[in-house]
């Protein structure tokens, strides 16, 4: 497993990223010790997770049941020190802290909520879940328009989150902190005041990226390799479209879609021709369509870490198969097409 430094952060993480939203909920206990097992033993030693998971849906009742069994497995496991352990703070609008902004104080609170259930003194990677002024991601873009927030109350807004993550740093809580569900401004306004002020710089920022959802390809590309700030590509499996088990409109039993029959919005009458493309792709090469779309999160220009979870081991285990693995240009030219002919499915 290659071994990538997570941008200016000091960190340095392993090519991909377990992730753990469905632990708790659509994975039993049992099932999500297998995986961080297979995990470990494969090389994955940067885990992401949240405190309001588990997803799928999410639930008052088991907010931050993810971050226990975390927990639980580091207590019967040991060896802290060999995992980069990301989390994040909820924002505006979940079942955790209804309508509280993320701020300094919030954050502090939040996370040592976090710290006592993953039974660790320090998170690695403390990541802001969304943005305070809303943004255009989980299928927003359709009817985004920004409300001209008030650039004197978000730098101050910013300011105070950066002085807070600056003292956790220096009580040793955290080791850096992160974006999600972030656009190029705010992205940009979060490293102009860390430079300005000297506080601590946003390490890398966490949107959904797949060969399906390709809205970083343009201005944030560019903005992620100037500033060195990689992006942790969530459900780059297109959760599980790209790997073919919704084809023809099926829902398998016990898949996320038996819990969430739209899958967050993915599903749309443009989607199925554009996962057909890429299937036959893979098909067409000889590539597991799984392997193939990870492997393209990992050829972009801009440092990509696609977060990969599955629904059971096997799944994990094929899916970690696909570090290392270089698609040939026939297939990346192959898949240039296809996101021509179906550039924005959903």
């Amino acid at each position: 497993m290659k071994m990538i430094p997570l941008g200016k952060s000091g960190l340095t993480v392993s090519e991909l990223c377990l992730g753990t939203m469905t632990w708790g909920s659509q994975n039993t206990v049992a099932e999500a010790q297998a995986q961080a097992d297979l995990a470990l033993e494969r090389g994955v030693t940067f885990w992401d997770t949240a405190e309001m998971y588990p997803t799928n849906p999410v639930r008052a009742e088991t907010v931050g049941r993810t971050e226990e069994i975390i927990g639980e497995w580091l207590a019967a496991r040991g060896g802290r020190s060999r995992l980069v352990i990301a989390t994040k703070i909820t924002g505006k609008g979940a079942v955790v802290r209804p309508g509280e902004p993320i701020t300094g104080r919030s954050m502090r609170a939040a996370l040592e909520g976090s710290l006592r259930r993953l039974g660790t003194d320090y998170v690695d990677l403390y990541q802001l879940h969304w943005p305070n002024r809303g943004s255009y991601h989980f299928r927003q873009a359709w009817s985004y328009a920004p409300h001209g927030a008030d650039k004197a109350a978000e730098t101050a807004h910013m300011t105070d989150v950066l002085t807070t993550a600056k003292a956790l740093i220096d009580e040793g809580k955290i080791r850096a902190i992160g974006l999600s569900n972030e656009s190029t401004w705010g992205a940009a306004r979060w490293l102009h005041l860390a430079d300005t002020l000297g506080l601590p710089r946003m390490a890398s920022v966490q949107n959904e990226y797949s060969l399906l959802c390709r809205q970083f390809d343009t201005d944030w590309a560019e903005f992620s390799m100037i500033e060195d700030m990689p992006l942790l590509a969530f459900s780059p499996l297109a959760t599980g479209l790209l790997s073919g088990k919704y084809a023809g409109d099926v829902t398998p039993e016990g898949t996320r879609r038996s819990f969430t029959p739209d899958l967050g919005g993915r599903v749309t009458p443009r989607v199925f021709p554009a996962v057909a493309a890429y299937l036959g792709i893979a098909a067409r090469h000889g590539l597991d369509p799984c392997q193939m779309a990870i492997a393209f999160c990992r050829s972009r220009p801009f440092t990509t870490l696609p977060i990969i979870g599955a629904t059971s081991v096997a799944q994990l285990a094929s899916n970690i198969d696909a570090a290392g693995l270089t698609l040939p240009q026939v297939v990346l030219d192959e898949i240039v097409e296809a996101h021509r002919a179906h550039p924005r499915p959903y």
